[in-house]
């Protein structure tokens, strides 16, 4: 009688353990990380364990996990928190005063745009005049350019993609940033990508390759290859400004879309192989 009566009540004790977890939304239990017995209790509430932030590297499989009881095709959290965490990094950045030159002329800083969980990360080299008014990157005659190469080259929306800059500020008269710099504002640059943790980059120009990159080697010798930033592949390419000014080089800049659209793993149409793509020919 007594071994009817312990089962009755360890019945009673699970199915009570079972109706709290599912009032608290848990549809199936968490893969057991010992397998050290847990003694079932009544009393005690169901907490879900989550890796924190710091805890995911770029490209880690667990920040596309859905959390148990979530719906799959809702963001996980951790994601969610890129968002806020660009936020309060724009906020630092409209703060700093580490170039004094940069304070003084510019309108206001120009952090970044497009999606925080973006694969596909672009990186210029610092705003122009339009950019400074509207404190957006690449919103001008470069930046239309680079839009025609995401979404007529690439098939791709801008909005699916993340861009920003070496330097948050303009240059006065557009000059290339200076060294200096370029590595006071290298830690925002850092942090940004931290925080998108983009499984692609591509650089456009010179300025932004090497920077990233920490090489003296031209354009011309970088394009065309892939390279590696803290394990990210990257590919570098022409500025938009710099097609603009020299139409030939579309055809080198389309080639360079296609080993990155290779890498990215996005169907490139036969009629287009090799060829031009219709950005390049405006």
């Amino acid at each position: 009688m007594r071994q009817q009566h312990n089962s009755g009540q360890l019945a009673r004790m699970l199915r009570q353990q079972l109706e709290s977890w599912q009032r608290a939304g848990l549809t199936h239990l968490p893969k057991a990380r010992s397998a050290r017995p847990v003694e079932a209790n009544p009393s005690d509430s169901p907490v879900g364990s989550v890796c924190p932030p710091a805890a995911l590297s770029p490209g880690s499989e667990s920040r596309d996990s859905p959390l148990p009881g979530k719906d799959p095709g809702r963001p996980n959290p951790v994601q969610e928190d890129r968002a806020a965490a660009l936020a309060r990094l724009a906020a630092q950045v409209a703060r700093c005063r580490r170039c004094p030159e940069l304070v003084r002329n510019r309108t206001q800083t120009v952090f970044g745009t497009g999606n925080p969980y973006a694969q596909l990360v672009f990186i210029g080299e610092a705003p122009g005049a339009d950019e400074d008014r509207l404190g957006e990157p690449f919103v001008g005659a470069a930046g239309q350019l680079l839009t025609d190469m995401i979404e007529k080259g690439m098939g791709l929306r801008r909005s699916d993609v993340y861009i920003m800059n070496i330097l948050r500020c303009r240059p006065p008269g557009n000059r290339t940033p200076l060294p200096q710099e370029a590595e006071n504002c290298r830690p925002f640059l850092e942090k940004q990508l931290a925080i998108v943790q983009p499984k692609f980059i591509c650089c456009l120009g010179a300025c932004a390759a090497q920077n990233l990159l920490g090489t003296t080697e031209p354009i011309s010798r970088l394009r065309g290859k892939v390279h590696s930033y803290q394990g990210i592949p990257v590919v570098c390419t022409y500025h938009p400004a710099y097609l603009l000014r020299t139409p030939a080089a579309k055809a080198q800049a389309w080639q360079d879309l296609q080993l990155l659209m290779s890498l990215m793993g996005l169907p490139i149409p036969e009629s287009r192989r090799g060829k031009r793509s219709r950005s390049s020919s405006d």
